[in-house]
């Protein structure tokens, strides 16, 4: 399994911006994508934002036009910069990367937007 490692939630208000970084490590089969997903309390983890390692993106409609995912290859490492964030984006963000054989979930990183 590749290992995940997020960092930067936290407690921010409402129309504020965060940045969310997951690290990949311990690599043996190439990434074919790497993403981001969420889960409020009471609600199933939904996703957030993919990127594949051709650079193609996908966005849930929820956050289009306010969240960016980007990647680093170089440092095997991808991002989400939330902007205009609303308190129903508060939910612990996991980050996800899958490989040919392999589907490897973070531990999650807190993210509450307060009103």
């Amino acid at each position: 399994q590749v290992q995940l490692v997020e960092s930067g939630g936290g407690l921010v208000q409402a129309g504020g911006s965060l940045r969310l970084s997951c690290a990949a490590s311990k690599i043996i089969f190439v990434i074919n994508a790497m993403g981001w997903y969420r889960q409020a309390p009471g609600k199933q983890r939904e996703l957030v934002a993919i990127i594949t390692s051709g650079g193609s993106t996908n966005y849930a409609d929820s956050v289009k036009g306010r969240f960016t995912i980007s990647g680093d290859t170089a440092k095997n490492t991808v991002y989400l910069q939330m902007n205009s964030l609303k308190p129903e984006d508060t939910a612990v963000y996991y980050c996800n990367a899958r490989t040919i054989v392999t589907n490897s979930w973070g531990q999650g990183t807190q993210v509450t937007v307060s009103s």
